[in-house]
């Protein structure tokens, strides 16, 4: 399964150290989602990343950053819709909806499809799709390898997301939630059963 980390929406102490741990273990893309962030703050922690995983992350904002770091793409959403005119790389999004995956599928390389389970870091942001939900979607060639899971995704998840034949994981809480001295042990074992 394809495997996503989300940052938290603030700047975390040792975020750059902390990210490029996640790296050096195996993390294969890293969304980087500042909501409130200026330009600045984002290319200051891009800075800190060593080049070498630039190419690993994507951006939910401030796109002109994805091609002057040589980024891997940009993630659409609410705040941001549309990608920079005349973008030629690879285009995500998030979709809150069956409908909305189907409209957006052919517009880009892999969608997330939120919440599937109760948010881990969203107070009060509960499941939005039942299981007889998920898998009609399954069998209606709806969710599929381009489809990520988002919201609530633990590691005990992994076997009813592949049943429900979706293509990967985003994670955000099940992550940073983590205290410091279980943060990388906790991530070696997503590593260990999403390769």
């Amino acid at each position: 399964m394809k495997l996503i980390v989300i940052t938290e929406p603030g700047f975390i102490p040792g975020e750059a150290q902390k990210l490029t741990q996640l790296f050096e273990h195996g993390l294969p893309l890293l969304h980087l989602r500042k909501p409130e962030a200026t330009e600045e703050e984002v290319e200051a922690l891009l800075r800190q990343l060593p080049t070498a995983y630039h190419e690993r992350i994507v951006l939910h904002q401030h796109f002109a950053l994805t091609t002057r770091y040589g980024l891997r793409g940009v993630h659409l959403n609410r705040r941001h819709p549309l990608p920079p005119q005349d973008y030629q790389g690879q285009i995500s999004c998030s979709c809150h909806s069956l409908e909305e995956v189907a409209r957006n599928k052919s517009r880009c390389h892999y969608l997330f499809l939120s919440p599937i389970f109760s948010s881990i870091s969203k107070r009060d942001y509960p499941s939005a799709f039942s299981p007889t939900q998920l898998a009609e979607a399954r069998d209606n060639g709806l969710i599929d390898e381009q489809v990520i899971a988002l919201g609530g995704v633990t590691l005990a998840h992994l076997p009813q997301l592949q049943e429900w034949g979706f293509g990967g994981i985003a994670l955000l809480g099940n992550v940073w939630q983590q205290p410091d001295h279980l943060f990388i042990s906790h991530f070696e074992q997503i590593i260990k059963y999403t390769s």
